[in-house]
């Protein structure tokens, strides 16, 4: 979801064309390749606004080691690592359960390499699912500006099958479920919860 300073470039004068672009380019599949997590972000904040989830992305530990001081206001990390492998992106709570998933794209048109998920999230994706946690990946096929919610236990299994090395855009669509799009919720991905897990 554009925010009103985001779509008008705020604080500089209005342009009315540049407005009616952005509103436009809101409902377009154009240039949306690499904007997933935008899409998640918006739509968590608006679940949040709303009061019907409280879900965040999680912030990536890291630890800095140089920052450049050009000048006070212009501070800026040169170099830093991580200081532990991270779990998934998001988790939070929805209707009394903990929520928790990894989020990813690809350009690919007919798999999703499995390489891109790592040994510790797939460790952390089942404590969560023995902990009775809701799991899932939400993948995004940038070339057809599809994005389906998959559940955890489907990568798990993928994933330690020895002879897979990718999921099929075909095994994702039968396996998963597309997630309309809006314009808010950008991405509608708590209905498929609902329908998948309550």
């Amino acid at each position: 979801m554009l925010k009103g300073d985001d779509m008008i470039n705020y604080p500089t004068k209005l342009n009315r064309n540049n407005v009616m672009n952005a509103q436009n380019s809101s409902y377009s599949h154009r240039g949306r390749g690499m904007s997933l997590e935008k899409d998640i972000n918006d739509s968590n904040d608006y679940y949040l606004k709303t009061d019907r989830a409280c879900i965040h992305k999680k912030p990536t530990p890291i630890q800095v080691v140089r920052v450049d001081y050009p000048n006070r206001a212009h501070a800026k990390i040169v170099e830093a690592y991580y200081k532990i492998p991270s779990t998934t992106d998001y988790n939070g709570v929805y209707r009394g359960k903990a929520i928790d998933f990894e989020a990813k794209q690809v350009q690919n048109k007919t798999v999703f390499p499995l390489q891109l998920i790592h040994p510790h999230q797939i460790d952390h994706m089942k404590r969560v699912i023995h902990h009775g946690g809701i799991c899932f990946v939400i993948l995004r096929f940038t070339s057809y500006n599809e994005t389906y919610l998959v559940d955890a236990k489907v990568m798990i299994q993928a994933y330690e099958d020895e002879n897979t090395k990718s999921l099929s855009y075909k095994k994702v669509k039968e396996a998963g479920k597309l997630i309309q799009e809006s314009f808010t919720p950008r991405l509608k991905y708590l209905d498929i919860v609902d329908e998948m897990y309550f």
